[in-house]
C-alpha cells in the first residue's frame, strides 16, 4: 500500500498536530508512526519526521530512512538547532525542514513544494490550485479564483502586487507564492513600509557603508541584500515617500542599487512582492504614487475580496477552523459553535476581515465556559457610531433612520430564528403578511439566514 504522507514522531501531540494539518482534505492518506521501524516496506511518498533526539542520532535516523525507503522524501520538523546541525541533516538526506511548533501555512507550503518537485505523489496537473492550497479556507468564487492564481504566480519571477483591505490575508498569499516557488529555500524578508521613518527608507532597503553619516560606525547590509536569492515583501507599499519610490523603481528596472555613501553599484537577485490596502491607481491619479513604479509593480495582480463579500459558508468554515486551531493552541476543549453564535457572526460587517474573525474566535475559545461557543461568548465590539451632523431635511433624515431601523430589526429577527419568517413575525408581534411586506420593502431574502443542513 502506498501512503501519501507518513508522520514519524514519539510525541503523540506533535504527530496529531502535523497529521491534522495534512488531513484537512479527507482524500489524503496519512500514516502515523511512533518510530521509523513502524513504516511499511516499500513506502513511496513523503515522510515527515519530528526529531526529539541528539543531532547525531537524528542524522543516523535520516540516513536509515533514506536507505530503507529510497523513493521517499524526508521533511524534518525540528526546534532549536544551530545552522551546522541543520547542515548535517541536509547532508544526511532531508529535503527540507520546518520549525516546531508547526505553523500550518508554512508546513503545507513546504509539503506542496516538495510534492510538486519530483515525488511520485505529485498531484495531477488538472487538479485545481485551491485543492493544492488547502491552508486557504473558503470556497467563495471571488476568493477561490484569486487563490487559484498563486501556483501560477509561483512559477515565474515577475513582480506581484497584492491588494485588499486590511486583514484579508495579503501576506499569507505572498508567503504562499514564495514557498511554492523555486526560491523557497532562500530568504523570505518582509518589511512594513509604513513603519520605516521617511529619512531611513533608503538605508533600510539598501544599507550603508561605514562613514556614510555621523553615526554610521560600521557597514550595514540592507533588506535587499538580506533577501538575496529569495523574496522581498513590501507591505503597505503606498507609504513609501516619492523619493524612496524613485530609488525602488531603479532597483526594479536594473536590479542594481547603491548602499548609502557608496560609489559601488551592487546587483541583486531578488523577487519583489508588494501589497497595499489602498487602490494604487487612485493614488497615481492624485500624484501620491509614481505611475512608472505602479506599472513596474503591477505585472501580476491579486485582489483579495473583503470577508463581507464572501459567502456566509466561508464565515462558518473560517470560524470552525479558528476554533480548532485555538483550542489546540490554548489547550481548551472547545468543539463547536451554536446556531445563535453563527448567526451573530454572519450579521457582522467584519471591517477587520479574516484577521478580526480570527481574534474574535480566539477570544471566544478562551472565554467560553463549555465545549460549545454561545452567542454570549462572541464579543464583536459593534458599538453604534456617533451620529454625523445632519445634512438633509428633517423629513428625509427621519425617513433614512426609519429605513435603517426597519432593515436592522428584520434582519436581526431572521438571524435569531434561522430564516424562519413565521417565528420571526411572532417574535416581532406582527402579522406574517405585514412582516413579509417589510422584508420585500427592504429586499431581504430569508434564505441567507438559513443554516444549510449537513
Amino acid at each position: 500500500m502506498k501512503w501519501r504522507y507518513a508522520v514519524v514522531s514519539s510525541d503523540a501531540g506533535i504527530a496529531d498536530a502535523i497529521a491534522g494539518t495534512l488531513c484537512s482534505d479527507a482524500s489524503i492518506e496519512t500514516l502515523r508512526c511512533a518510530s521509523a521501524l513502524e513504516l511499511p516496506v516499500g513506502l513511496d511518498g513523503l515522510v515527515l519526521v519530528a526529531l526529539h533526539m541528539q543531532p547525531q542520532q537524528a542524522c543516523d535516523l535520516i540516513q536509515s530512512l533514506r536507505r530503507e525507503h529510497p523513493s521517499t522524501a524526508v521533511l524534518a520538523a525540528t526546534a532549536g538547532l544551530e545552522a551546522a546541525q541543520l547542515a548535517a541533516m541536509f547532508d544526511a538526506g532531508i529535503c527540507d525542514f520546518v520549525a516546531l511548533p508547526v505553523v500550518p501555512q508554512e508546513l503545507l507550503a513546504r509539503v506542496y513544494r516538495l510534492q510538486g518537485a519530483s515525488l511520485p505523489i505529485q498531484a495531477p496537473r488538472s487538479q485545481a490550485p485551491s485543492e493544492r492550497l488547502r491552508c486557504f479556507v473558503g470556497n467563495s468564487p471571488n476568493f477561490a479564483c484569486q487563490i487559484a492564481k498563486l501556483p501560477v504566480f509561483a512559477g515565474c519571477n515577475a513582480g506581484v502586487l497584492i491588494t485588499g483591505e486590511t486583514g484579508t490575508g495579503k501576506e499569507v498569499c505572498a508567503q504562499a507564492v514564495h514557498y511554492l516557488s523555486k526560491r523557497a529555500d532562500r530568504p523570505w524578508v518582509a518589511v512594513n513600509c509604513g513603519a520605516i521613518p521617511t529619512e531611513l527608507v533608503e538605508d533600510e532597503l539598501f544599507g550603508h557603508v561605514r562613514g556614510a553619516y555621523t553615526t554610521a560606525c560600521a557597514t550595514r547590509q540592507g533588506l535587499v541584500r538580506e533577501a538575496e536569492g529569495g523574496t522581498l515583501f513590501l507591505d503597505d507599499i503606498d507609504c513609501l515617500p516619492l523619493m524612496a519610490q524613485s530609488k525602488l523603481l531603479r532597483f526594479l528596472q536594473e536590479r542594481e542599487y547603491r548602499p548609502v555613501g557608496s560609489n559601488a553599484v551592487q546587483r541583486a537577485d531578488v523577487r519583489v512582492i508588494a501589497a497595499s490596502n489602498l487602490q494604487l491607481a487612485q493614488l497615481v491619479a492624485s500624484k501620491q504614487f509614481r505611475q512608472d513604479l505602479y506599472f513596474r509593480l503591477n505585472v501580476l495582480s491579486l485582489e483579495l475580496p473583503p470577508l463581507r463579500e464572501r459567502t456566509q459558508d466561508d464565515i462558518r468554515e473560517l470560524a470552525l477552523h479558528f476554533i480548532e486551531r485555538s483550542s489546540a493552541q490554548f489547550e481548551r476543549q472547545v468543539t463547536g459553535l451554536s446556531l445563535a453564535a453563527l448567526q451573530r457572526l454572519r450579521c457582522h460587517p467584519w471591517p477587520g476581515n479574516v484577521r478580526e474573525l480570527q481574534h474574535v474566535m480566539e477570544r471566544a475559545v478562551l472565554l467560553c465556559k463549555g465545549p460549545m461557543i454561545m452567542a454570549s461568548d462572541i464579543e464583536l465590539g459593534d458599538r453604534p457610531a456617533a451620529a454625523a451632523p445632519p445634512k438633509d431635511s428633517f423629513q428625509s433624515a427621519k425617513a433614512s433612520v426609519v429605513r435603517q431601523f426597519e432593515r436592522s430589526f428584520v434582519e436581526q429577527l431572521l438571524a435569531e430564528h434561522a430564516g424562519n419568517v413565521t417565528h420571526a413575525a411572532l417574535a416581532a408581534k406582527k402579522n406574517r403578511r405585514a412582516f413579509f411586506e417589510l422584508m420585500r420593502k427592504h429586499s431581504i431574502e430569508p434564505q441567507r439566514f438559513r443554516v444549510p443542513v449537513a
